[in-house]
């Protein structure tokens, strides 16, 4: 028992408190959106709770284990891509195949590709750190990174497919790759989203692109309907906003998936400018907290492996803030710890038990 107390001394209980404020807003949000309807509300705090108990249960494992087993890392890995594959197979949910459906409940499998990813390349990066002056690693990790790129860009899910490649940039850029790698690389992704969107893309997807860039848009209401209720929901808040349960795109429904993918629009439209500036403080103390933690930690793994987390987390919150502020297409992507949903939720406490382990194990 003393060493149960010892161990959940080391936990680091203030970013736990700043998640649990996060998660807090998402629930007010969601019960006004709800109209009364407590079930999604009650499912979100059962998330919330499960995804908490299993970030403890996690922090007890000593991390050394994992970044020592290759094959515990390799089979997550191709679990990853068997799952990416069986998807496919199931009906499309939301205008995409990435979900299994059991019941009321679902399951995207590309959040244990972004947890697989994440181990893998971290543990693969920290022991070749010193050796990036050879491109061969740079393409093995991208060929890594390529298999379930490409499962998820067939779902089609643009946001994860951005996220995934995001996450490789990120871990190449804190190992320390040279500026004319990077921008080798870049220029070769560019060309080959040329030639995707020629080739790959279907033509609703160019449509949405192209009404988005006011090229061109046979239907210009239904293409961009989405984001101008969400522009007018930010706008009409004001400094206060309109009050939980007020806020009229929210409460009248012309505000489409308000508790996922637009939840930061009707935050702003029912808690103001006060309400959405509170969220975004949340957010960069975590990001801060996250950094530095991962400067102090000695091992490769474990400071590749929080500043991949940290470079999810803000490529997370930047997808949907950017849809929501018409500033990106809409692509459809959660607040992390915010939007409902427990797919996402599960994720990021599992990764974040890797971290409350790097804590106690450091």
């Amino acid at each position: 028992m003393e060493k149960i107390f010892w161990h959940l001394k080391k936990i680091d209980w203030f970013l736990i408190i700043l998640i649990f404020l996060l998660f807090l807003i998402g629930c007010v949000e969601i019960f006004s959106i709800s109209k009364g309807n407590l079930f999604d509300l009650k499912k979100q705090i059962v998330f919330f709770l499960f995804g908490f108990l299993l970030m403890i249960f996690i922090s007890f494992f000593d991390w050394r284990i994992l970044r020592e087993n290759s094959f515990l890392i390799l089979g997550l890995y191709f679990l990853t891509l068997f799952l990416l594959i069986l998807v496919l197979l199931f009906p499309e949910t939301r205008g995409r195949k990435g979900w299994f459906e059991i019941g009321f409940l679902s399951f995207d499998p590309a959040q244990i590709a972004k947890i697989s990813l994440l181990i893998l390349l971290s543990k693969y990066f920290s022991l070749r750190h010193k050796e990036l002056y050879d491109l061969k690693h740079i393409f093995i990790s991208g060929f890594f990174v390529f298999l379930p790129a490409l499962l998820i860009f067939k779902q089609p899910d643009f946001g994860f497919f951005s996220l995934i490649l995001f996450l490789w940039f990120s871990i190449l850029f804190f190992s320390g790759i040279k500026i004319r790698h990077f921008l080798l690389i870049i220029l070769l992704l560019s060309l080959t989203g040329f030639l995707g969107y020629q080739k790959i893309l279907k033509p609703y997807q160019k449509e949405r692109l192209l009404s988005f860039l006011k090229i061109k848009s046979e239907d210009p209401l239904k293409i961009g309907w989405s984001q101008r209720q969400a522009k007018i929901a930010i706008s009409s808040g004001g400094l206060f906003g309109k009050g939980i349960n007020n806020g009229f795109q929210v409460q009248s429904g012309f505000l489409p998936e308000s508790k996922t993918d637009f939840i930061f629009a009707a935050i702003a439209e029912e808690m103001g400018f006060l309400g959405i500036s509170f969220l975004l403080f949340l957010y960069l103390i975590i990001f801060w907290r996250l950094f530095r933690f991962s400067i102090t930690l000695e091992s490769n793994f474990a400071k590749l492996f929080t500043q991949g987390f940290l470079s999810i987390l803000f490529f997370e919150c930047f997808l949907h803030l950017a849809t929501n502020l018409s500033l990106i297409p809409v692509i459809g992507f959660y607040l992390p710890f915010v939007s409902y949903g427990g797919s996402a939720i599960f994720a990021n406490f599992i990764c974040l038990g890797i971290l409350q382990s790097f804590r106690v194990y450091a």
